[in-house]
């Protein structure tokens, strides 16, 4: 099973899982691994994972690349409309279970939230490191 679209992190944060933010990156042709990425968010889909013993946090966010012509007109989330939606939410519960985990979708949240997720994980990120 492979990623839909884009993946990767935003380096310098720390999520509630204890990795970098994880990123879906939407944008006109395929990156390669290690590249660096201009993009906006326009959304965080907040979920947890369990894998028998714990629960933890463990959000995506969703950014548009800046160079792209396709998602050019996207601000929000919800401007790819619900069966983007669900087809993102039904990859994550997919991919987990083939890892022996559970994935849940805690809700969907525009880019306003979104923002507030990478400075909160950079300010984590910072005091690990301080």
């Amino acid at each position: 099973m492979e990623f839909p679209y884009d993946f990767g992190f935003i380096p310098a944060t720390k999520a509630q899982d204890g990795d970098p933010l994880d990123a879906l990156v939407l944008m006109d042709e395929p990156a390669f691994p290690g590249c660096r990425l201009a993009c906006r968010p326009i959304g965080i889909i907040e979920g947890e994972q369990d894998d028998k013993k714990d629960t933890e946090r463990n959000d995506r966010l969703v950014c548009v690349e800046r160079g792209t012509h396709s998602y050019t007109h996207i601000r929000h989330v919800d401007d790819l409309g619900k069966a983007f939606e669900k087809e993102l939410e039904n990859f994550f519960v997919n991919y987990h279970e083939l890892v022996g985990k559970k994935f849940r979708v805690l809700g969907v949240k525009g880019p306003a939230q979104a923002l507030r997720q990478v400075k909160a994980c950079r300010k984590s990120a910072r005091r690990d490191t301080a």
